[in-house]
């Protein structure tokens, strides 16, 4: 029997998480929306930035991220930064409440992205950067495009 392929589209990303955190581990929600936010999430509304997860009462919740109004919503439309359910099985919940409270771990969104037609988030397990490891990323990273630079001339050279 082949494999199911699974599309996955991307609506928005997190993209301070991995230059402020180490992450460890990453889960897969599903995320409880309101109509109009997931014709806004439709149209790619949606923004992650200072944006966290946490546990409360054995149940996970995302505060801070932002769901721009819908442009048909009119009186009906949603709240853009209300707190967002999200869904996972207690199991789950329990071991990221666990790692949540170690010293030094927090929980972050990484992306929001459709899977099957269903809107899903990424979370990491995260463990917060110095600045010295930020600044060593940023220097490994010019390293490393300044070498596919030069690959590059020279194969247009050859």
């Amino acid at each position: 029997m082949a494999k199911k392929e699974t599309s996955e589209k991307i609506i928005c990303t997190n993209k301070t998480a991995r230059l402020n955190y180490f992450i460890d581990d990453t889960y897969e929600a599903g995320i409880v929306l309101v109509g109009t936010e997931v014709k806004a999430l439709r149209d790619g509304k949606g923004n992650l930035k200072d944006s966290y997860v946490a546990v409360k009462n054995e149940e996970i919740f995302l505060y801070g991220m932002h769901i721009g109004l819908y442009s048909h919503g009119n009186r009906l439309n949603h709240e853009p930064e209300r707190v967002r359910k999200l869904l996972m099985h207690k199991r789950e919940i329990k071991r990221l409440y666990g790692k949540s409270r170690e010293k030094g771990f927090t929980l972050i969104p990484l992306k929001v992205y459709f899977k099957d037609g269903r809107i899903k988030v990424e979370i990491g397990v995260g463990r917060g950067k110095k600045l010295y490891d930020k600044r060593e990323d940023l220097k490994l990273k010019e390293d490393r495009r300044a070498m596919e630079r030069g690959l590059r001339s020279r194969s247009r050279e050859g």
